[in-house]
């Protein structure tokens, strides 16, 4: 089976516990954590991933970094993963479980790409378009920077994207003087 089903069965198992629990909030939180101590740190997601290190070195590593900072329901959770030497999936059961979470509560996340930090009333208006597209009540937008634009921007809405930057209008104009069709045939 592969690690995204298998990830994605533990996201599901781990979501429902914590919403029985009344925990959803402090689990998605400690994953949260989790994604963002290894985004930063690399030797996490290696030591989690490295079939050389045991199980217990694996769990006591978690430990250490997470002990009394996380929900004991999340704690019991990496023990449980550790337990059956699959914490190698632990960092995509994190973003499964982003994922999960997103739907469950209907947020829509949402990439826009400018070539300038962009203000409040962009924002807004990104969210609202978002919205309409999507359907769903809420948005979240995840902003980049790409002066490679010239200008506009790219919105990314699931796997429909929304370009209206210069550079891919430049583009295309640069294909259609390519292919002149007002050239006369001699």
């Amino acid at each position: 089976m592969s690690n995204q089903r298998v990830a994605s069965r533990y996201a599901k198992s781990i979501m429902e516990l914590s919403l029985e629990k009344g925990r959803l909030e402090e689990v998605h939180t400690d994953f949260l954590r989790l994604t963002a101590l290894a985004e930063s740190n690399h030797e996490l997601s290696v030591v989690l991933r490295n079939p050389v290190v045991n199980s217990d070195k694996k769990l006591n590593v978690l430990k250490a970094l997470f002990a009394n900072k996380v929900e004991p329901l999340t704690m019991t959770f990496f023990e449980i993963v550790s337990g059956k030497n699959r914490e190698e999936i632990l960092l995509d059961v994190a973003k499964e479980f982003e994922n999960q979470y997103n739907l469950h509560k209907s947020i829509q996340v949402a990439e826009v790409t400018t070539t300038f930090p962009i203000d409040d009333n962009l924002r807004k208006e990104f969210a609202e378009v978002v919205k309409e597209i999507s359907g769903k009540q809420s948005v979240q937008l995840v902003e980049k920077i790409n002066p490679d634009l010239i200008g506009g921007y790219i919105l990314t809405v699931n796997d429909r994207q929304i370009d209206e930057s210069l550079s891919s209008k430049l583009r295309i104009l640069k294909t259609q003087f390519t292919q002149n069709h007002y050239e006369s045939k001699i």
